[in-house]
């Protein structure tokens, strides 16, 4: 995950990564990002720009897990992802367009199989 922030040239300052339950990320995004669906992960940055990175990173253990069977690869890989997901947010990446979404999934992949992150 450190070497993701380097590669990016970002450096850390402060980072949490907290492992939950569907229904504690969905009340989550219900509350802060007034989205009223489950996810898998959710980033929150609260460091200035320019500024070495601080964050927090929420994962939602029962939906990376069902994520896995659903791709058909291992709940190690798919943690792996989300973690690295959620540092490319940390980043400055964003996937609201399909176009963003595409880079940062090729991101994704890049750390994941290069296991580089």
């Amino acid at each position: 995950m450190l070497r993701a922030f380097r590669n990016e040239k970002k450096s850390l300052k402060q980072l949490n990564v907290v492992f939950c339950s569907d229904k504690f990320l969905l009340d989550i995004n219900k509350k802060f990002l007034k989205h009223n669906f489950f996810t898998d992960v959710i980033t929150f940055q609260y460091n200035k720009k320019n500024a070495p990175v601080e964050g927090e990173i929420f994962i939602s253990v029962q939906s990376v897990r069902s994520n896995a069977k659903k791709f058909g690869t291992t709940l190690r890989d798919e943690l792996h992802r989300v973690i690295i997901h959620g540092v490319l947010h940390l980043c400055g990446y964003n996937d609201k367009t399909p176009k963003a979404k595409s880079a940062v999934r090729k991101k994704e992949n890049t750390y994941l199989f290069q296991r580089n992150f």
